[in-house]
């Protein structure tokens, strides 16, 4: 009879004078009520500190070693970098594969799944990244990482190496796909979708083309907006920049799986 979520909830319902509530009762572990209490309050309420989603993450990573990084970051609302780090400095290794978001068991060293994948993506460049996803058994966003290293010239496997990064005070826009070219042949193509009677004459394609307008911004507004963020904020707005960025490459993947795709999900 733990409350995990709802705590001040339920101590107002008991100044009302409520003999009822409505709840939601979870038969689990201890470990596994903190991981949801601590998923409850990154999605509402008032935010947890950077600081305490760090805790957060390094207990969580104790109690659940065999959760892959992307996992445990997105019950505690940091990156998977972070975790990655969080997890190396406490000397936790999770063994020889990890659970991932999906559930699927992934080995930690996926190079050689990396290397199949590229071998499909050169085979058979029109293959969606799900497709190759489900066919080599990683994930679509490590296909997506596969394939830009190797239209980059790269080799698919990282070397292992990490760039240090200082942190940005004020941080700085350097994304270079906000080129000046690209802006406009961007904003081209989007007067051209909204042209397009079947987006403008449905309500799901006006509100596609109002998203799609609302994140085509030139670089200097984004600059603009990126100074405008407060320096303690930068934690939370930047992890829900990354959940937002989650959804629309889900978004891709399943457009770039094709009819059959859509129909399934």
């Amino acid at each position: 009879m733990q409350v995990v979520d709802g705590l001040h909830r339920l101590k107002v319902a008991q100044a009302r004078g409520d003999t009822k509530i409505v709840a939601r009762f979870i038969d689990g572990t201890e470990s596994d009520a903190f991981v949801l209490a601590v998923e409850a309050n990154i999605r509402h309420g008032l935010p947890l500190s950077l600081a305490d989603r760090k805790r957060a993450a390094v207990r969580i990573i104790g109690t659940h070693p065999q959760w892959s990084d992307r996992r445990v970051a997105s019950a505690t609302g940091i990156s998977p970098g972070t975790v990655a780090d969080l997890r190396r400095r406490g000397g936790e290794g999770g063994g020889e594969a990890r659970i991932g978001r999906d559930g699927r068991i992934r080995p930690v060293d996926g190079s050689e799944r990396r290397r199949l994948a590229a071998e499909l993506i050169r085979s058979d460049p029109g293959l969606s990244l799900r497709q190759v996803a489900k066919q080599v058994g990683i994930s679509p966003e490590t296909v997506r990482d596969v394939r830009g290293r190797l239209e980059r010239g790269e080799s698919p496997t990282p070397d292992g190496t990490r760039r240090l990064r200082a942190k940005p005070h004020p941080p700085s826009w350097t994304e270079p796909d906000f080129g000046e070219t690209l802006d406009r042949d961007r904003l081209a193509l989007l007067e051209r979708l909204k042209a397009d009677p079947a987006l403008r004459l449905s309500e799901a394609g006006r509100i596609l083309l109002r998203m799609l307008a609302m994140h085509s911004m030139d670089g200097q507004e984004w600059e603009r907006i990126l100074r405008g963020v407060p320096p303690h904020l930068y934690g939370v707005v930047a992890g829900f920049a990354r959940n937002h960025a989650r959804v629309w490459a889900g978004f891709a993947d399943r457009l770039e799986g094709g009819p059959a795709d859509l129909a399934a999900g």
